[in-house]
């Protein structure tokens, strides 16, 4: 089965009606990446949600930083304690979220990659993109695919923790096969606003 990346991705907004500029962060200089104005509305603070009044936002992606939507004109901008949800990538106790859809946490991989050896998180993503059941355009603060973040944590807890059967590192074992995480990492790793093909 194939996803039809002509279609709007059900994992973000189509690149054309984003702006691709990525002006810095106020707070930390740092680039950011264009996020939807619907994105931030349905993640910022009920009430808090009207100083946005139509204006381009970018989503700040260093970790370190508080700030999580800003305006690029210097308008509006919200911090992690204007987000009615916790940001993944700027939190560093748990439950530290790669997955918002479906509420998988990095803890939640590592306590499988522990118990059994191997992760099902990200085969579990790809069957729900392909049922339609994701909707991390509304639910992720960075308004794209989690499948990328997912397979970092993957990759990054496989790499330390002894194959308990095989010595099958550095591939997994996945539903039957092997799969080069570096190869996979290349072709499939989550691109801008979640597009991305799959085959069953």
């Amino acid at each position: 089965m194939e996803i039809d990346s002509d279609k709007p991705s059900c994992c973000g907004v189509p690149p054309d009606q984003l702006k691709i500029s990525s002006p810095q962060c106020p707070d930390c200089g740092e680039k950011g990446q264009a996020v939807s104005e619907d994105t931030a509305r349905h993640l910022v603070q009920e009430g808090l949600n009207t100083r946005m009044d139509e204006k381009d936002l970018m989503f700040c992606k260093t970790p370190s930083c508080s700030v999580v939507y800003y305006s690029p004109d210097g308008g509006p901008l919200f911090k992690k304690g204007d987000i009615r949800v916790r940001v993944g990538l700027k939190e560093t106790e748990d439950p530290v979220w790669v997955c918002y859809c479906f509420e998988i946490s990095k803890k939640d991989i590592w306590e499988e990659i522990e118990r059994t050896g191997r992760s099902s998180a990200s085969l579990r993503i790809r069957k729900e993109v392909e049922a339609g059941n994701c909707a991390c355009e509304i639910k992720n603060p960075s308004g794209r695919c989690c499948l990328g973040e997912i397979r970092s944590a993957e990759k990054e807890f496989l790499m330390h923790i002894p194959q308990k059967s095989e010595n099958i590192s550095p591939f997994q074992r996945n539903n039957g096969t092997f799969m080069d995480w570096s190869q996979r990492d290349q072709q499939e790793a989550c691109e801008p606003h979640g597009e991305h093909k799959t085959t069953s």
